[in-house]
């Protein structure tokens, strides 16, 4: 298995209960923890989503136990910057900036993003960002 960084988006759906392709997948790999990745702004996106404090409690602790990519703090938000900047600069506008983070967090890393976020999308040709295609 390939190492993949799920956005918040399919984990959105798979904490939904949602049958979609990219769940499926984010499902395998929560059977197989040693390729699962995920970073900081994915964490903070998913969990302050939850509104109920016992959900909040099993899913932050079972969050605690996947691998995490980790950059130095300012290397992250000052690179996070720099890219939606570049974007700016050729006319494209991230409507979410914390998406600009999770992309550096991926290119830094060199993995492959799998989503379902327009924003990452027109990032494609621009960044060396990798998304993964079913």
């Amino acid at each position: 298995m390939q190492i993949l960084l799920f956005d918040t988006s399919i984990w959105i759906d798979y904490l939904r209960g949602q049958e979609t392709p990219k769940v499926n997948l984010l499902d395998e790999y929560l059977l197989n923890t040693d390729v699962l990745q995920i970073c900081p702004p994915i964490i903070q996106e998913i969990l302050q989503g939850i509104r109920q404090d016992e959900q909040f409690s099993k899913i932050k602790k079972n969050l605690d136990r996947l691998l995490c990519l980790q950059i130095d703090a300012k290397e992250a938000v000052f690179g996070a910057a720099e890219l939606y900047r570049n974007l700016r600069k050729k006319g494209i506008t991230i409507k979410k900036p914390n998406d600009c983070l999770i992309a550096f967090y991926a290119i830094s890393f060199d993995v492959e993003l799998v989503h379902k976020d327009s924003d990452f999308d027109l990032m494609i040709d621009h960044t060396p960002i990798k998304i993964y295609q079913l």
